[in-house]
C-alpha cells in the first residue's frame, strides 16, 4: 500500500505551505526538514511525520525512501536564494543537482513509480523582455539557474513520471527577508515597532518581476502533478510583472508611520535582469490552475506576519 505523499524542504518557505495546502485533504503527510525551524501549528499537527534527511547523504536519503514508500514526492528542498548561489555556487549546485539525484536515485532503488515534482525555476530562461513560454530559449544567467537547469536534465534520465514546474518570483507570508517584498515589510514593521529610524533601504527599484501569492503557488505544484503532463515543464506564473517601485509604494503605503527611502549598493545584486515574467497558458489549459490571491492581499498578509513576528520578538 503507497505511503504518504512526502515534501522536501517541508521547513521552507514554498514547502511549509505545501503541507498546508495538502493536510486539508491529505490525512497523513511526510515531511523532510529541520524540525527546530518547522512551523509551530505543523510541529504539533499529528498528521504530519518528519524526518531529518541530509540530501548530500545518498544512502539515507535512499533508505528512508524505500522504507517510506511514498505515493507522491514533491521535491521543494534546496538553496533557493540567487543572491546566495552568487557568494555559494558550489553549494547551490550540490544541493539543488546531487541532491535531486539522490532523491531520484532512491525512488529508482525502491523499485517506486510514483509521480516526482522537481520545481525548477523561471530563471533556466535566456533574460527576455516578453513574457516567458515553455518553449522559449534556454539560458540562465546565474548560478541557481544552472542548477535548476540540471534539475530538469536530471529528471529527463528518470523512469518515474517526474513533473516538471518553472515558478516565477512567489511572496507571501514566512518568507525570509532576503526577499524583496518581505525585506521591505521586515523593515516596515521594525521601523513600526520603533527597532530602527524610520528609513527603508532599498536596492534595484526598476526591476520588473511576475509575482505570484505562495499559496496559488503551491496549489499549482498539486494541480501540475494530477493533471499535467510528466516530463513536460509548466511555468507557474500570474502572467504580469510587476515594478519592484510600485510593489513598495504599496507596501509603504499601509505603514503606520511616514517613512523614507535610501538605495543601499549591498542589495544590489551581479546580474540583475530588467524584467522577467511568464505565460502561463500552459498550465491554465492542461493542469486548470489560475492564479486567485489578488498582489494586494499578498502584501497586507505578508505586511501582517512580519508585525506579528516582530511583536514576539520586541
Amino acid at each position: 500500500m503507497p505511503g504518504p505523499p512526502l515534501v522536501t524542504g517541508a521547513t521552507g518557505f514554498a514547502g511549509s505551505h505545501l503541507l498546508d495546502h495538502l493536510l486539508e485533504t491529505e490525512s497523513r503527510v511526510a515531511a523532510w526538514g529541520h524540525v527546530r525551524t518547522a512551523q509551530p501549528h505543523l510541529i504539533g499537527d499529528s498528521r504530519t511525520v518528519w524526518n531529518s534527511i541530509d540530501l548530500l547523504d545518498r544512502e539515507s536519503v535512499a533508505r528512508a525512501i524505500a522504507q517510506l514508500q511514498p505515493s507522491v514526492i514533491y521535491h521543494c528542498a534546496g538553496i533557493a536564494h540567487v543572491g546566495e548561489s552568487w557568494s555559494k555556487p558550489l553549494r547551490a549546485l550540490s544541493v539543488n543537482v546531487l541532491g535531486t539525484h539522490h532523491v531520484l536515485d532512491g525512488v529508482r532503488a525502491a523499485g517506486l513509480r510514483c509521480p516526482v515534482l522537481i520545481v525548477g525555476s523561471a530563471l533556466v530562461y535566456r533574460p527576455s523582455t516578453g513574457c516567458l513560454r515553455e518553449d522559449d530559449p534556454i539560458g540562465p544567467s546565474d548560478p541557481y539557474g544552472v542548477s535548476k537547469l540540471a534539475q530538469e536534465m536530471l529528471a529527463a534520465h528518470t523512469a518515474a513520471p517526474v513533473f516538471i514546474v518553472r515558478p516565477f518570483n512567489h511572496a507571501g507570508p514566512r518568507q525570509a527577508s532576503t526577499y524583496v517584498t518581505s525585506s521591505f515589510a521586515k523593515q516596515i514593521a521594525e521601523i513600526e515597532a520603533g527597532l530602527h529610524e524610520p528609513v527603508l533601504r532599498v536596492g534595484n527599484l526598476d526591476s520588473q518581476r511576475d509575482i505570484t501569492d505562495v499559496r496559488d503557488t503551491v496549489r499549482a505544484y498539486r494541480l501540475v502533478v494530477t493533471q499535467g503532463a510528466p516530463a513536460r515543464p509548466y511555468n507557474v506564473c500570474s502572467g504580469r510583472a510587476y515594478r519592484i517601485r510600485d510593489m513598495l509604494d504599496t507596501v509603504i503605503a499601509r505603514s503606520r508611520i511616514p517613512i523614507r527611502i535610501e538605495l543601499d549598493p549591498e542589495r544590489l545584486r551581479p546580474s540583475d535582469n530588467p524584467i522577467i515574467a511568464g505565460d502561463r497558458t500552459r498550465i491554465g489549459l492542461e493542469a486548470g490552475w489560475e492564479p486567485k490571491i489578488p498582489i494586494e492581499q499578498t502584501l497586507d498578509d505578508l505586511l501582517e506576519y512580519w508585525r506579528a513576528q516582530t511583536a514576539r520578538q520586541t
